[in-house]
C-alpha cells in the first residue's frame, strides 16, 4: 500500500497549522528558554561524554563533572518549569482543569497561575537568603571548591523568571475571561 504523498496544509517549519502556532504571544519572547534548554543540554551531554572517555582511557574520571551536571539539571528544571508555565503546560489535575463549563476552565487557570507565581515568588524571596549566606560566610562547593554561591544564585533568579511567566499567563487567562 503505497503511503499518501499530500499530507494536507504545512506551515513553513513543515508543521500541520495545528501545531505551527501552538504558543500564545509573550513579552518575553520564549525562544530564550528554548535555547537555554538546547545549551544546557548540550553542555550535559558534552561533560558526560568527556567524561565517559577520560574514564575509559584513563581509568580515572574528571572530579568536577558530577557537580557541575547536578548544577545543569537543577537548573534544565527550572527553565523547562518557566517555558510549561509560559505555555500553559504545567502539571495539574486535568480532570479538573480541563472539563466542565468555558468559565471553570478559566477561572481554574487563572487561579493555578496565581498560586505558582505566589510559590515560585516566595522560593525566589526566599532562596535570596540562602545565597546571601554562602556568600557572607565563604561556603565552597564540596567538589571542585568554587565559591557555592555561584551555584545557589540561579535558584531565586529563575525562580522570579517562573513567577513572572506564572504572571503573564495569569494576566492573559484573566484577559480572555473579560473577553468572553
Amino acid at each position: 500500500m503505497p503511503l499518501p504523498t499530500d499530507l494536507g496544509p504545512t506551515s513553513e517549519a513543515g508543521l500541520p497549522p495545528e501545531f505551527a502556532d501552538a504558543d500564545e504571544k509573550t513579552l518575553v519572547p520564549l525562544k530564550i528558554e528554548d535555547w537555554l534548554t538546547v545549551i544546557v543540554m548540550g553542555a550535559l551531554a558534552l561533560i558526560t561524554f568527556a567524561n565517559v572517555l577520560v574514564r575509559y582511557f584513563t581509568s580515572q574520571s574528571f572530579a568536577w563533572t558530577e557537580e557541575i551536571s547536578v548544577f545543569l539539571m537543577i537548573v534544565l528544571s527550572l527553565v523547562a518549569g518557566s517555558a510549561a508555565m509560559a505555555r500553559n503546560q504545567h502539571i495539574r489535575i486535568e480532570y479538573f482543569a480541563d472539563s466542565g463549563p468555558e468559565r471553570r476552565q478559566r477561572t481554574l487557570a487563572c487561579f493555578g497561575a496565581l498560586m505558582v507565581a505566589v510559590l515560585f515568588g516566595l522560593i525566589g524571596a526566599l532562596s535570596l537568603r540562602v545565597v546571601w549566606d554562602d556568600y557572607r560566610f565563604g561556603e565552597t562547593s564540596p567538589g571542585i571548591g568554587v565559591p557555592q554561591w555561584w551555584y545557589t544564585m540561579w535558584l531565586p533568579i529563575l525562580s522570579i523568571a517562573i513567577a513572572l511567566r506564572a504572571l503573564g499567563l495569569f494576566i492573559r487567562r484573566s484577559r480572555d475571561e473579560v473577553a468572553a
